[in-house]
């Protein structure tokens, strides 16, 4: 029987995906724990702890060190809040170019006799753009970035898209009628509209600053529907103070970009749909049970993908440094238990590795050869699953 302790309000269909070996908020000392928002920088990880679940695409709420080090792999769920997040930057991208927002809020606060004189007399302030042969850049075509380009596409509008990174199932989403950029500044030198759609880490915080910002034509407008931080504020805002830039939209408000016109700011409502929640519990349950009956690996944050069939009676999965000679131990190990080796993987990720073995038979007790395992230097955790 597996334990699963959630934090947040994780939707029913989630836990209906769970099936008989799993018992939900039973205990703290969990096997997993399947979260959202909460974070869990200040928690203290109980060593049964062995995967963690992020309904979602971000994980800037878990202690990566910390869990890697309690031999706890991390995931997301990539993709689940894509399309909510692509219709939110579509909406976005028509109010922008009509003007919506300012328009919305005169037609508010226009009242009296004469109300229609001045509304014809005044509609001319809040004439807008079309989108129809407009440039938009989409830097980072990933799940949301490619449903962003290819509607933005359908628009008509011309798309260039950016990704230094781009994996071969994302190419094979994006539309033949989006350009690729083979620079960040190639992308953006012509773009109207620029939309960023990258995660966050060392590489992207602040990518949009003052060189990408000066590198854009005037008149531009930015969009930051991604994570806080990858557009540098301080930067936006002498952007726009200077005329250079147009507009701001983003889904991640800071006390400097308050108050402004010239900024719209929505609360963090990106994945903020029912299907999208539904979405993210539903693949976080799948990732779970995946990952503790099979050992697999898939969208995790701190380990590598690694995946096998789980054809043979036993798997032995350990999690363990990236240094040299950690196979070789792992092996010698189970050949002094005479345990023989059906089949290995292993992969690494940084300074991380893993390694999945498959076998027949066992020589030993199971709590010896986990023992035995856990006791190699620079081993996370060891595990032994029953097919």
């Amino acid at each position: 029987m597996y334990q699963v302790k959630t934090y947040n309000a994780i939707v029913q269909a989630g836990f209906d995906r769970f099936t008989d070996q799993y018992q939900i908020n039973q205990t703290d000392d969990a096997d997993a724990y399947l979260i959202r928002s909460v974070d869990l920088h200040q928690q203290v990880f109980p060593k049964n702890l062995k995967v963690i679940v992020r309904a979602g695409a971000g994980f800037n709420n878990v202690p990566l060190d910390k869990a890697t080090a309690n031999g706890t792999a991390v995931f997301t769920t990539p993709g689940s809040n894509a399309n909510a997040v692509k219709e939110l930057m579509m909406a976005m991208l028509v109010a922008a170019s009509r003007n919506l927002f300012a328009a919305a809020d005169y037609a508010a606060h226009n009242s009296g006799a004469d109300i229609s004189k001045r509304t014809e007399r005044d509609k001319t302030k809040f004439n807008g753009t079309e989108l129809l042969g407009k440039q938009l850049a989409v830097i980072g075509v990933g799940h949301v970035g490619s449903l962003v380009a290819n509607a933005a596409s359908q628009l008509g509008m011309q798309v260039i898209g950016y990704d230094p990174y781009l994996s071969s199932d994302a190419a094979w989403r994006i539309s033949t009628k989006i350009k690729r950029a083979k620079t960040l500044n190639a992308a953006l030198k012509n773009a109207d509209y620029v939309t960023v759609h990258v995660p966050k880490n060392e590489e992207t915080t602040g990518m949009i600053g003052a060189k990408a910002l000066s590198a854009m034509k005037d008149g531009v407008t930015v969009f930051n529907f991604a994570r806080g931080g990858i557009v540098n504020n301080t930067e936006m805002l002498k952007a726009l103070d200077s005329g250079h830039a147009k507009g701001y939209f983003t889904d991640f408000g800071s006390d400097e970009i308050l108050n402004r016109q010239d900024v719209v700011i929505t609360p963090h409502i990106g994945g903020s749909t029912g299907e999208a929640e539904t979405n993210g519990a539903v693949q976080g349950a799948e990732t779970i049970m995946d990952f503790l009956e099979t050992g697999n690996v898939l969208n995790s944050v701190n380990l590598p993908n690694l995946s096998a069939p789980f054809n043979t009676p036993y798997r032995i999965t350990v999690m363990h440094q990236n240094i040299p000679n950690m196979v070789g131990q792992i092996a010698t190990a189970l050949a002094d238990a005479n345990i023989n080796i059906e089949n290995m993987s292993n992969a690494a990720k940084d300074k991380v590795a893993y390694t999945i073995i498959d076998v027949q038979h066992l020589q030993k007790h199971d709590g010896e050869i986990i023992d035995c395992l856990s006791h190699i230097d620079a081993v996370y955790r060891a595990r032994l699953l029953r097919k």
